[in-house]
């Protein structure tokens, strides 16, 4: 996998943020969309109750495994969208530096959105990507 994915940063704007502020992928090129990662055991429980890591670390394993069922892996994303439950900058500050520890050195294009509720009981994090492969 990976190779169609192309992170582009611009010198006109700060270098202060944690990721590329767009990327382009060349066709033919193969896209994926996923539905929004949520922090659900294998029987559909919400794990780490109250603990904005602890779901985001379990929303990005399942995020993998997603993208890894249609043929993809994280260095193919080309864009996220994170959400967390919560109107406290430091409760979405953290959600975000566990999705982009996970992102390793591919610092993709991202959207971190604090919402009044997710779908789940108890769910605190929900993580949605667009990846393309070649």
């Amino acid at each position: 996998m990976g190779g169609a994915v192309k992170l582009i940063r611009n010198d006109e704007l700060t270098s202060v943020v944690e990721y590329a502020y767009a990327a382009t992928a060349e066709a033919p090129a193969r896209v994926v969309w996923t539905a929004g990662a949520c922090p659900l055991d294998e029987h559909g429980a919400t794990v780490a109750v109250g603990d904005y890591a602890g779901q985001a670390h379990q929303v990005m394993r399942n995020l993998v495994t997603a993208l890894r069922g249609a043929g993809a892996e994280l260095t193919d994303v080309v864009k996220t969208t994170v959400y967390v439950a919560s109107d406290r900058q430091e409760h979405l500050v953290e959600a975000w530096e566990v999705v982009r520890s996970h992102m390793g050195e591919h610092d993709a294009p991202g959207t971190l959105l604090g919402v009044s509720v997710l779908g789940y009981d108890d769910q605190l994090v929900e993580v949605e990507a667009v990846a393309v492969t070649s």
